[in-house]
């Protein structure tokens, strides 16, 4: 009996401290639950019922100096998975069937554009509302999977505008490190081309922050009120000095060429009116994904749709460049207006060599502003020879060539001015001859200039010999009220007196209305134009075709550069080119609806 009891005594004994040990665990797992890991399991609990969103502003919308939609934007939804809800074996296979993935893609665009596990990594953008509206109706099916919506651009279509608008695309890890205060994340759009590119912050705004909470099935329940959101902040809008009606008359005037660039400007400003590269592409392309086969035909294309011609693309002037020859001429005394050479006879020797003129018949004796009108190759020969190169040169930088011309838009390239430090750099010193001016006196050789150089120039001839630094925006209106003009902003003079001046302007209007000019096709009883045709040799093909055109000629009010590439002469292709773009500003400016020009010109 006494055993039993004893041994019934020890059974409470070890029953008791089984329970105090249970208690002691139950009381350390509350402890360590409640006090010690409290904050880390509570901010668990809230990543799994609240998602962090980025609330993505609204990108500055561009209009043209009148007020009409250059850039818009367009709604678009982007389906995302958030790694920490995705359950195995059912997000993933229902996701890729609905949006059209492979599982293996979709988890590789998780993992590459994922921030941490409890927010959306995006794996498709752009897709279509019925998409959404599977995932909103069927969100049981869908856990971790989300959605959200936000603005891409929307460019204006057949504006032929790709070299100035420029385009926007997702952020680069690169340029995540590069751009590190900017604040952005993977999955950002930020501009990549054109005034997207250079005027990106002023564009973008600033990204907000949004609270979403959820249910465990991933439902989407409302807004988290226990966190206070951040309000995004829209961009700014851009007003551009382009006219769309003078853009559009660019892009026409190239659309049947296979290669070309226009500028338009107002010498009187540097405001450019239009500008396009031909061809072009399509920039709405870069607003989402791109297809593979788009980007290879693109990549492919023997054209270049991606060479912004008239910043980076890089011709010889041909006798566009002229005129920077007989004005040096006039200012260092070599020449007076009423100079003459040795007549031309349709060749040169120098040397041992015989250069020609374009007119192989010749155009006898001629005074400074005759050559000109006449485009005389011979005469500027033994102009070019009595300058030397560098003087000739010295004056083609004064002119604003060999360097940019500080447009607001990036990638613009300096073009090439050739002097004897170039030349002995290339050949070495002594192993290159002198004549080498002659090719540069006509504007051949190794001298190569942007479009937009050539407009830069003919705007200070038109101007005075005052010329304003190009621009492309005219205005910017902050999300404030506040609206700041962007005021034309003086860059040089061109080093030609006023009695110079005299003579490269009436050698211009003689290329249009004297009795031998080169662009005689563009005489009209309306307007006055002036201009200047260019022939330019091309080791590739067939020679470039260029003009620039001044219209009206007494009180100039806008300048227009043309090169097309592969096309012939510039007499016979770019001043009628030129001739379009020219008799649009003209027909708005005097209120009618079209002007007729008759009559032909000569080549060159």
């Amino acid at each position: 009996m006494e055993r039993h009891k004893l041994s019934l005594a020890s059974r409470e004994r070890i029953a008791l401290t089984v329970i105090a040990m249970a208690m002691l665990v139950l009381v350390g797992g509350l402890t360590r639950l409640q006090i010690i890991e409290h904050s880390e399991l509570a901010a668990r609990s809230e990543n799994n019922r609240i998602r962090v969103v980025p609330v993505v502003p609204r990108r500055g919308q561009v209009y043209d100096r009148e007020g009409r939609v250059i850039i818009d934007n367009r709604p678009s939804y982007t389906v995302s998975v958030i790694p920490a809800e995705e359950v195995a074996h059912q997000t993933l296979p229902n996701l890729a069937a609905l949006i059209g993935l492979d599982t293996t893609e979709i988890r590789r665009r998780v993992r590459k554009n994922m921030v941490s596990r409890y927010q959306p990594s995006p794996v498709k953008k752009d897709v279509p509302f019925e998409v959404v509206a599977v995932l909103e109706e069927q969100y049981e099916k869908f856990p971790g999977a989300s959605y959200h919506m936000e603005r891409v651009r929307l460019y204006s279509a057949g504006l032929g505008g790709e070299s100035f608008t420029g385009h926007v695309g997702e952020v680069s890890e690169e340029e995540l490190v590069d751009k590190a205060q900017l604040r952005l994340r993977l999955g950002s759009m930020i501009g990549k081309k054109g005034l997207e590119r250079r005027y990106d912050q002023l564009l973008r705004g600033s990204e907000g922050t949004a609270y979403i909470e959820v249910f465990a099935s991933g439902q989407i329940l409302g807004a988290y009120e226990g966190r206070e959101g951040i309000d995004a902040l829209p961009g700014a809008d851009l007003t551009l000095t382009i006219d769309v009606d003078i853009q559009e008359a660019c892009t026409a005037a190239l659309d049947t060429f296979c290669c070309g660039a226009i500028v338009a400007m107002d010498p009187r400003s540097g405001e450019i009116l239009g500008m396009t590269s031909y061809p072009s592409y399509d920039a709405n392309i870069f607003s989402s994904v791109i297809p593979e086969d788009v980007w290879r035909g693109i990549m492919s294309d023997s054209a270049h749709p991606l060479l912004n011609r008239p910043l980076t693309g890089q011709y010889p002037p041909g006798s566009v460049t002229k005129l920077v020859t007989v004005g040096a001429g006039l200012e260092e005394r070599i020449i007076t207006e009423n100079s003459t050479f040795k007549p031309c006879c349709g060749g040169y020797q120098f040397g041992n060599r015989v250069f020609h003129c374009w007119e192989l018949s010749g155009h006898g004796l001629l005074t400074a502003v005759h050559a000109i009108e006449e485009s005389c190759d011979i005469y500027m020969y033994q102009l070019g020879i009595k300058l030397g190169i560098d003087l000739l040169s010295h004056y083609y930088g004064l002119c604003g060539f060999g360097r940019p011309t500080g447009i607001d838009l990036p990638g613009e390239v300096a073009g090439l001015n050739p002097n004897s430090d170039y030349y002995d750099r290339r050949y070495g010193k002594r192993k290159w001859t002198k004549g080498l001016v002659l090719n540069n006196s006509i504007g051949q050789g190794e001298i190569l200039v942007t479009p937009l150089q050539m407009a830069q120039f003919y705007c200070g001839l038109a101007n005075g010999g005052v010329v304003y630094r190009p621009h492309i925006v005219k205005s910017i209106s902050y999300p404030s009220g506040t609206v700041a003009a962007i005021s034309p902003e003086k860059s040089f003079d061109l080093p030609f007196s006023e009695s110079t001046l005299e003579v490269l302007i009436e050698g211009l209007r003689l290329v249009v209305e004297g009795e031998h000019g080169t662009a005689r096709s563009l005489r009209n009883e309306l307007y006055s134009i002036g201009g200047k045709t260019g022939t330019a040799q091309n080791p590739h093909g067939n020679e470039h075709a260029l003009f620039v055109g001044v219209a009206p000629l007494e009180v100039p009010e806008i300048v227009v550069c043309a090169v097309v590439e592969n096309a012939g002469h510039g007499s016979e292709v770019a001043a009628p080119v030129v001739g379009q773009v020219i008799e649009r500003y003209m027909a708005k400016a005097m209120d009618l609806d079209s002007i007729v020009v008759v009559t032909t010109g000569d080549r060159e």
